[in-house]
């Protein structure tokens, strides 16, 4: 069994109503021994003119591969209403996998742990909620250092 990191958000549609679900059905199809962050009300990156984000991180066990749990929580987004947009524009639903165990999985646009966690507050701070000792394969720092590392370069 892996302990697998995903991290949601969204900003549009019954945004509080569609992470409860989401966070629902990841218990029902994906995750075991579900934990689940506070909310946080995060600014968005890249394409700025849109609402605010409402963000969490879901920490749980699972035996599935790396894909299966990315398939898997695509399948729920699909589930939940999820259009595609221009990247990073609006999002009824976002789940991403940020981690698997300790395993770095890279296969077309698939990559995990995810290549730009290490830069978003929005997934450290709530997965640090969770599991501040938790290592990055890729970085090999914990989630902790990482939240560390990113507010220092902030000041």
């Amino acid at each position: 069994m892996h302990t697998v990191l995903l991290s949601l958000g969204a900003n549009i549609g019954d945004i509080r109503t569609t992470i409860s679900r989401a966070i629902e059905l990841i218990g029902q199809t994906v995750l075991l021994d579900v934990r689940v962050s506070p909310l946080y009300q995060t600014a968005p990156v890249g394409f700025t003119e849109q609402p605010d984000f409402l963000n969490c991180a879901v920490v749980g066990l699972s035996s599935a591969s790396a894909r299966q749990i990315h398939d898997a929580c695509k399948d729920i987004e699909r589930q939940l209403g999820r259009q595609q947009r221009e990247r990073w524009h609006e999002r009824e639903i976002d789940i991403d996998v940020i981690l698997v165990g300790d395993v770095i999985y890279d296969e077309g646009d698939v990559h995990i742990p995810h290549l730009r966690m290490h830069e978003r507050l929005f997934v450290l701070q709530p997965a640090c909620d969770l599991i501040p000792n938790a290592v990055c394969p890729r970085t090999g720092k914990t989630l902790e250092e990482l939240v560390t590392r990113l507010l220092m370069t902030d000041d």
